[in-house]
């Protein structure tokens, strides 16, 4: 294969990065001129076209080559291209083929009306956002993405993720753009779980982040792999929402009084639980409810020591290691949801907990610990009566 031969494919791949638009059409082509034109509508072969030759020119050359044999089909997209706006060498290659179009005939005289395009289409009904949701009792949320299809109206992309369970569900819609443009509009204002405007390069990022953490024992959603490159391809400089509010909101409060904030949300139910596997649920509250047992003569206050600190061990456990890092990472999250819905102090502090979770603080502890306490709450309420010392001496 000669270089040229490899140059195309690898210059449509970044053609295809740069116009998201086309990437669906481009891709499949596999570099092959024909089987791109055919997928392009007239407007898709002038982009690419047009991207190629400010972009790669030689790249650009073989392609456009290419595309002047067949002249009253794709060679058109050469005739409709603004000169003007290309580099000089890319107008060198233009005329060329141009003026080899028409000495077979193929094209008008220069002096001729010719129908021009002097600029690219105009975008502004093109449709390219994004909107997520806020992490649900378990953690999870949802993203959407629309994006414009090049062939005409609109793919919508809604996909669930969790940083702790990966991916968990994914579906592709095509609609007109009226109809996205209405479902985005209303999903903003709509009853129960509403969602918020973000970068598409942010939503990106999100299901990027959670296909990272995507357990390797679970496969991940059909037809996640085959959209992967359009709705996880992480972007120069993107980032999630919660490492936005990071850089927005720094510094945050002094951690203590952040933490006793956070523990508040948490207890009032604004935040959270997240409860992890039921497995690991159930070994917590059988380890709280044993430190209550066994113990034939104690006092009320004893039983309340012996909880507290089977607590405490638990809350030292969360706020450590992976399980700590998950829930600084979801605490980012909310403090960008609080944020962006005018209650900065609250996602300040958010931010702080999440920041000492990632450092030896004592302070990371208290909403750690107010995390445990709403999953065993249940168990917490269910105090059991202190035991009555039996008499040593029995009367007869």
């Amino acid at each position: 294969m000669s270089g040229a031969q490899r140059g195309l494919p690898e210059a449509l791949e970044r053609a295809a990065q740069a116009l998201r638009r086309d990437a669906d059409a481009i891709r499949p082509a596999n570099g092959d001129p024909s089987r791109l034109a055919e997928a392009l509508d007239a407007p898709g072969r002038l982009r690419v076209l047009s991207w190629l030759l400010a972009n790669e020119p030689a790249a650009a050359e073989e392609l456009a080559a290419s595309w002047a044999r067949d002249a009253e089909g794709s060679g058109a997209a050469l005739l409709t291209l603004d000169e003007a706006s290309l580099p000089k060498s890319a107008r060198k290659i233009v005329r060329r083929l141009v003026h080899g179009l028409r000495t077979r005939g193929a094209a008008p005289p220069p002096d001729a009306p010719v129908a021009r395009v002097a600029t690219l289409p105009s975008l502004s009904d093109a449709i390219d956002e994004a909107r997520i949701t806020a992490l649900d009792a378990r953690g999870g949320r949802v993203v959407a993405l629309a994006t414009s299809h090049p062939g005409g109206g609109v793919r919508l992309f809604q996909i669930v993720v969790d940083d702790a369970r990966g991916v968990l569900d994914f579906e592709v819609f095509s609609a007109a753009r009226r109809d996205i443009r209405r479902w985005l509009r209303d999903s903003a204002r709509g009853a129960g779980q509403t969602s918020v405007a973000v970068s598409p390069a942010t939503a990106r990022a999100l299901v990027a982040r959670a296909a990272a953490r995507h357990p390797a024992s679970r496969a991940l959603p059909r037809g996640f792999a085959e959209w992967r490159s359009r709705i996880a391809e992480l972007e120069a400089g993107a980032q999630t929402p919660g490492e936005q509010a990071r850089a927005a909101l720094a510094p945050e409060p002094e951690s203590t009084v952040a933490g006793r904030r956070v523990a508040e949300l948490v207890r009032e139910g604004a935040i959270g639980p997240w409860p992890p596997e039921p497995r690991v649920l159930q070994e917590l509250a059988m380890r709280v409810a044993q430190s209550r047992e066994g113990v034939l003569v104690v006092s009320q206050a004893a039983r309340g020591d012996q909880q507290d600190r089977a607590l405490d061990e638990a809350a030292k456990e969360l706020a450590s290691g992976e399980s700590g890092e998950l829930l600084a990472l979801r605490l980012e999250e909310v403090a960008f949801l609080l944020w962006k819905g005018g209650r900065e102090p609250d996602a300040r502090a958010c931010l702080a907990a999440a920041k000492a979770l990632r450092e030896p603080d004592d302070s990371r502890l208290l909403p750690a610990r107010a995390f445990v306490e709403t999953w065993l709450a249940p168990i917490l309420r269910e105090q059991p009566a202190p035991e009555v010392a039996r008499p040593l001496v029995v009367r007869p």
